[in-house]
């Protein structure tokens, strides 16, 4: 099974919701207001969990959740599941988009109707509500666009399969960085290479490879045509002949080659 879990998510009706979201916030405030600000994210989440198993809530914290590819494996841990709800835990200043992909894909692995994020970072605890589309959705419904694509060495073939197949195991909504570590774990190492502009040496740029002369490259942007005149310009700039370019949004994976 590529994606295995026991989190015992549950779908609430919206009146089910805000009753027991009341409650973690209520918990969450009085936990940040005993402690702080200051802790790190695992003491709020042992102090929330036991204020919330005492008011009688089923509380499971850390739920591993495993995704395997073939001889790939990486252990997910979802911080809070209160009554079937989900909620991720964050001690940080304020919270970013990055934290909002990594609730969704947590949300896409256990096929959550939505999420939480909680941030005990602040002057006061923040909660962001984040509506999740995955118990009504055939995410495994995919579709893989290569009309930009080509094959520039026999390498560019398996990594390009690789990626596909991983996004027809998982599903859509997953982030697009699972499937990075894939890729170099079977195709490709990680290497620091040289940004060169008109003779003169200016330092080095983290590049994935998967052969001696191709960068790859793995993203979930709505705005490709920008980020594809990125990928040109500093092509230009490296000892390389192209990059092998994966997309991914939702239920889409995009592949496109990027040639000087």
């Amino acid at each position: 099974m590529p994606i295995h879990h026991d989190a015992a998510i549950r779908f609430l009706s919206d009146q089910e919701f805000n009753d027991l979201d009341h409650l973690v916030m209520a918990c969450a405030f009085e936990a940040q207001n005993a402690l702080g600000r200051l802790c790190e994210e695992t003491v709020y989440e042992q102090d929330l969990a036991a204020r919330l198993r005492a008011a009688g809530c089923q509380v499971a914290t850390q739920v591993p959740v495993r995704v395997s590819y073939e001889g790939f494996e990486k252990v997910y841990r979802l911080d809070l599941i209160v009554n079937g709800m989900l909620y991720e835990l964050k001690a940080v200043g304020r919270l970013s988009n990055i934290h909002e992909t990594q609730a969704y894909h947590y949300a896409a692995l256990v096929g959550a109707d939505r999420v939480k994020l909680l941030n005990f970072g602040g002057g006061k605890v923040e909660g962001r509500l984040l509506a999740c589309p995955f118990a009504m959705m055939d995410r495994f419904n995919i579709t893989v666009n290569r009309q930009k694509w080509q094959a520039l060495s026999e390498h560019c073939l398996p990594l390009s399969k690789t990626a596909e197949l991983c996004f027809q195991e998982w599903g859509g909504f997953i982030d697009c960085q699972l499937i990075s570590e894939v890729l170099l774990h079977d195709h490709g190492r990680k290497m620091r290479l040289p940004v060169i502009r008109d003779g003169n040496p200016l330092g080095h740029h983290a590049v994935m490879l998967h052969d001696d002369a191709t960068g790859f490259e793995i993203s979930a942007l709505l705005d490709t045509a920008a980020h594809a005149n990125h990928l040109k310009s500093i092509l230009n700039h490296l000892p390389l002949r192209a990059w092998q370019w994966i997309n991914i949004r939702g239920k889409v994976m995009t592949f496109e080659t990027i040639c000087r």
